[in-house]
């Protein structure tokens, strides 16, 4: 069985996965080009344009072949994302459309779904525009209410100076989801930071800094797997 992780760099969220015998398959432009293989996991070097959406979509099902059983994506925010809006009047009169094709990039999750014809996929983005230019999404949450399912001596494995243990911090983001997408349980502990550390310690524009921002919840990772692998579901 197959899951596919769109928009996913670190490959945090594919770790349970993979640690259950998922074959795992990333897309990122950030992976090297091409397809690289590493036992289960599979990462594929790949940019998205909004405009050739469903070609993407197509090679996207043509790779990774039959067994689709699970699909997420973490699609781009900061053309989106509140937190920043102080830039949007200065990209709209660049493009006026930048917006409109930041939500196409979005929806790469669904239409990589209807292809593959799984229904269990779920797209993930902070507060902002796509709650309106899209849908509303189906829920939100924070990092620190699926923190329980990280052990009490969790440190962050790539950013333990920027995160604290446990994803003890509030960072609301919202999940738009297949009819086939359970929510996961929650595992709430109080929070260290009242908002994302990543946006408080990790100014500027580089990717790095980005990606910081951007970094997977590891405890809801755990959760997602646990609510939406079909081994635990009683689906296989």
């Amino acid at each position: 069985m197959k899951a596919i992780f769109l928009y996913d760099y670190t490959g945090f969220m594919a770790q349970p996965w993979l640690d259950a015998g998922y074959e795992c398959w990333l897309f990122d432009g950030q992976h090297p080009e091409g397809v690289t293989r590493e036992g289960n996991l599979i990462k594929v070097g790949m940019w998205f344009d909004p405009y050739k959406l469903r070609e993407h979509a197509a090679k996207i099902a043509d790779l990774v072949g039959e067994n689709v059983v699970h699909i997420f994506s973490f699609p781009e925010c900061t053309d989106l994302t509140n937190a920043g809006s102080g830039s949007w009047a200065k990209k709209r009169a660049a493009n006026p459309m930048f917006q409109q094709e930041a939500v196409t990039l979005a929806q790469l999750a669904a239409v990589v779904a209807d292809k593959t014809g799984c229904d269990s996929w779920a797209a993930e983005n902070p507060v902002g525009k796509l709650s309106t230019l899209w849908r509303k999404p189906d829920f939100w949450f924070d990092p620190c209410d699926f923190g329980g399912y990280l052990p009490l001596n969790d440190r962050h494995p790539l950013y333990p100076d920027i995160y604290p243990p446990r994803d003890a911090y509030n960072k609301k983001t919202g999940i738009w989801a297949g009819k086939d997408y359970v929510q996961p349980f929650r595992k709430r502990i109080e929070p260290f930071h009242k908002d994302n550390p990543g946006w408080a310690k990790c100014g500027g524009k580089s990717t790095r800094t980005k990606n910081i921002r951007s970094s997977t919840p590891r405890g809801f990772a755990i959760a997602n797997f646990q609510a939406n692998a079909p081994h635990l579901r009683g689906l296989v």
